[in-house]
């Protein structure tokens, strides 16, 4: 199976990675790969990829590294939502207006469960003490 993937170079501290094709199996440390599609530079933001040959790949059937998924959908080389790479320990990160308003949806889902037992007619002194 084929990938898209990233392949890092570089030096130590100063990370650089190429877009290249490679056979999932072969490691990516290894240097054989099919075809190199571009590079990218977290450190200088710079960024070049050949669009044709992307689309080309993934049209023959080649996957995409999440990672890389996420690059091809910020420079508008494929259409798509980008995918959470995160751990999964991690939550998805959201955007601060959905986010605040679900958290305010759940704290008045709270507000009104402790309401509805505060009105059930139950009070805390028929209950027993516990000594």
């Amino acid at each position: 199976m084929l990938k898209i993937r990233f392949q890092r170079i570089g030096r130590r501290n100063n990370p650089a990675f190429r877009i290249i094709v490679a056979n999932s199996t072969i490691g990516p440390k290894s240097g054989k790969f099919l075809e190199k599609l571009g590079f990218y530079n977290p450190i200088e933001k710079t960024k070049d990829i050949k669009k044709d040959r992307v689309v080309y790949w993934i049209k023959h059937g080649a996957l995409v590294s999440d990672t890389v998924h996420n690059l091809l959908v910020s420079e508008g080389v494929i259409e798509g939502k980008k995918k959470n790479v995160l751990p999964k320990k991690t939550p998805t990160k959201t955007e601060s207006n959905e986010g605040s308003e679900a958290i305010k949806e759940q704290k008045t889902d709270t507000e009104e469960q402790t309401q509805k037992i505060s009105d059930s007619g139950e009070d805390d002194k028929t209950a027993p003490k516990s000594e």
